[in-house]
């Protein structure tokens, strides 16, 4: 049964796990990557239908993000984010829309820190340390899709139980179907499908 994931939030809390070398380096390398949020398109339709998402998710987002200018920035860079990690943005919208419910600066009783709700043991075990930058907007999102995009290959991309790992909560079913209740709000018709389907069992 779905969840009602209306005006709630389920707060992350990933677990501290012993990762291999390779995996861990592997996640810096991910998140120490500084380029710019910036998309290239060498396809002309494909430029179009990103800015049809755009637009239509601005749309979707108004009333969670009313300042114009960083409702563009964020869904820019939850897009960017989002396929630079192998990920449909809608599935990442969802998890965020779950998670914090779009509050940049949302803070977990855990201590989860911002969009996607990354637990600050993070910035120690692959960053710098330094917890605050979690709530910089581009750092957040990339280290959300940088572990999620972990969570599905540790799990063989078994989606349910990647994200019951992301939330701390594996195996148990409220989490999952929540943030699978939200991808759906989040699809867009013309949204690109560049990874196979992930089992939900």
């Amino acid at each position: 049964m779905l969840l009602s994931i209306a005006g709630s939030a389920h707060a992350g809390n990933q677990k501290e796990e012993a990762l291999a070398d390779s995996v861990r380096i592997a996640l810096s390398r991910a998140i120490t990557d500084s380029a710019p949020p910036k998309p290239q398109f060498d396809d002309i339709n494909e430029r179009i239908k990103y800015l049809h998402w755009l637009g239509e998710m601005s749309d979707r987002l108004k009333k969670k993000i009313p300042d114009s200018q960083v409702r563009l920035e964020f869904l820019s860079t939850a897009w960017y984010e989002a396929r630079r990690a192998g990920l449909d943005p809608a599935l990442v919208l969802g998890l965020i829309q779950v998670e914090s419910a779009f509050r940049k600066y949302a803070v977990s009783p855990v201590g989860a820190h911002g969009y996607m709700q990354v637990m600050p043991f993070w910035t120690r075990v692959i960053g710098d340390g330094e917890r605050s930058k979690l709530f910089h907007m581009q750092t957040n999102l990339r280290y959300g899709c940088s572990i999620l995009r972990m969570y599905i290959d540790m799990e063989k991309g078994n989606l349910y139980l990647a994200l019951g790992r992301y939330n701390g909560s594996r195996g148990r079913p409220e989490y999952p179907n929540a943030v699978l209740a939200a991808w759906k709000k989040w699809e867009f018709e013309h949204s690109p499908r560049d990874e196979p389907v992930l089992s939900q069992k």
